[in-house]
C-alpha cells in the first residue's frame, strides 16, 4: 500500500522521537481552517496593526476542515504503523490553537516540557496532569501546521532523542508517574541533545513520541503562525514493559530506552 512510512522513517521515529509527513493534509483544508480561526480573533489577516498579542489561544475546533486534516488516509496508516491497529481513537477535534504573531514581547510560554496525558487530583488543572512510563491515555504527540512555518515563524523546538531520557525519568515513578510540572522541572538536568525546529508548508504534520521534549519560541517572522498540537488518544493501553511477541514503534522506543 502506498504512502506508508518506510522502515527508515520508523527507525528514525524510534531513535529520534519523531517523523515528519509532508502534505499530510491539503493546503486548501489548511486555508479553510485558518478562515474559521481568523473569524474567532479580534485581528485581521491583512492588518498587522491588529496583531496586538504575541500569542492568542483559541479553543477546541471540530468543524469539517479540522476533522478532515486529522483523518487523512496517510495519517491513519501512520497511526497504525506507529501505535498499532485498533490502539488509537480517530481525532474528532483539533484541540486548542496557540496562534503566534510577530512580536518583540516575550510570550511567556517557551519552556521545555512534555505533554501530560491523564488527569491528576484536579482534572481542571493542567499542570497537575500526569504522564507515566506506559504513556497512559496518549499514543502520540502531533504537530499540525496550518500555515507555512519557516525558521523565523516560531516553529516548535524539538530535542532530538529526548524521549529516551524521559522514559528513564518516568520508570522509577511507576504507574502514578510524574505531573506535568514535576517532569518539566527535571528536564534541565537531562543530557544535552541536538535541537531541530518543526518547519514546513501548511499541511505538514510531525508525529512525535509522547515523551518527546519540545518548546515554543517567540515569533520573529512576518506572518502569523497557525499550529495545533492534539494528542492521539488511545483505545487500548500501550504495554511497553510487558513481555509479548511484538511491540509498536512507540513501545519499542520506550523499551530501548530502558535496556
Amino acid at each position: 500500500m502506498g504512502d506508508q512510512l518506510t522502515n527508515q522513517q520508523i527507525e528514525q521515529f524510534i531513535r529520534d522521537g519523531f517523523v515528519r509527513i509532508d502534505q499530510a493534509f491539503t493546503a486548501e483544508t489548511a486555508q479553510q481552517a485558518r478562515t474559521i480561526l481568523w473569524a474567532d480573533m479580534q485581528a485581521e489577516p491583512d492588518d498587522p496593526a491588529t496583531w496586538l498579542e504575541p500569542v492568542v489561544r483559541l479553543g477546541m475546533y471540530s468543524q469539517p476542515p479540522f476533522q478532515e486534516a486529522a483523518n487523512t488516509a496517510v495519517l491513519h496508516r501512520a497511526f497504525d504503523q506507529l501505535v498499532g491497529p485498533d490502539y488509537w481513537i480517530p481525532c474528532r477535534s483539533m484541540g486548542s490553537f496557540p496562534v503566534r504573531f510577530p512580536s518583540a514581547t516575550d510570550p511567556g510560554d517557551t519552556g521545555w516540557h512534555v505533554d501530560a496525558s491523564f488527569p491528576g487530583a484536579d482534572p481542571a488543572n493542567y499542570v497537575e496532569w500526569r504522564v507515566n512510563v506506559r504513556s497512559t491515555g496518549r499514543g502520540l504527540l502531533m504537530l499540525f501546521l496550518f500555515s507555512d512555518v519557516g525558521e523565523h515563524d516560531a516553529p516548535t523546538r524539538i530535542r532530538v532523542g529526548s524521549h529516551q531520557d524521559v522514559a528513564q525519568l518516568l520508570e522509577p515513578a511507576g504507574e502514578q508517574g510524574l505531573s506535568f510540572i514535576e517532569l518539566a522541572e527535571q528536564l534541565p538536568r537531562l543530557p544535552a541533545r541536538d535541537e531541530v525546529v518543526a518547519t514546513g508548508k501548511a499541511g505538514t504534520v510531525y508525529l512525535c513520541h509522547p515523551f518527546l521534549a519540545h518548546a515554543a519560541q517567540p515569533h520573529h517572522g512576518t506572518a502569523p503562525r497557525f499550529l495545533a498540537q492534539p494528542p492521539l488518544l488511545l483505545r487500548r493501553e500501550l504495554e511497553p514493559t510487558v513481555e509479548k511477541a511484538t511491540y509498536s514503534p512507540v513501545e519499542a522506543a520506550i523499551r530501548a530506552a530502558l535496556t
